[in-house]
């Protein structure tokens, strides 16, 4: 069986219960240690007075209650799929204008700075902005991230259409 990202989104897309998907198609995200299955959910509806304090309790109501309500089915479509692909499952959901992400991953990371990168990181923690050097390196990975999204995206497609020439080639042994 393959593990790639394709059949991997394909196998939580036939497994979801319909109801899950009624809102919007579920947005699967993989990587090499984990999957992340993205959820939106309905808004709760309120009356056109509602204020912004009301409505973020009925979106993190709706979050909650989805959570609880959902969380056995949820952890038998994780176990499956962790046995299935060997990766960790967690799970997103949005509702409105909120996202909440339900127990994920954290991976440690090996890597080695030199002095000025560790500079960096230590102004960071210094400034109150990480309260540790991994937090730093984590802020510093978001931040790139987020400028760069675009230029990601592009070179993700790049390497799904190698891994389909890749698939289509000779079979080596």
């Amino acid at each position: 069986m393959t593990n790639n990202d394709s059949t991997i989104t394909a196998w939580f897309l036939g497994r979801l219960p319909e109801a899950w998907t009624s809102t919007a198609p579920a947005a699967i995200i993989v990587d090499r240690d984990e999957i992340t299955v993205g959820l939106t959910i309905p808004e709760p509806e309120l009356s056109a007075d509602a204020n912004d304090v009301d409505r973020a309790e009925a979106l993190a109501g709706r979050v909650s209650g989805f959570r609880e309500d959902t969380r056995e089915q949820r952890m038998q479509i994780a176990r499956e799929a962790e046995h299935r692909f060997e990766r960790k499952v967690a799970w997103r959901v949005t509702v409105g204008d909120r996202t909440e992400l339900f127990t994920h991953l954290a991976a440690p990371v090996m890597t080695r700075l030199r002095q000025p990168e560790r500079i960096v990181l230590d102004t960071l923690v210094a400034a109150n902005v990480a309260r540790s050097r991994a937090d730093a390196l984590a802020w510093c990975v978001r931040l790139v991230g987020q400028h760069t999204e675009d230029w990601l995206v592009e070179l993700r497609d790049a390497m799904e259409a190698v891994d389909r020439l890749r698939a289509s080639g000779p079979v080596t042994n």
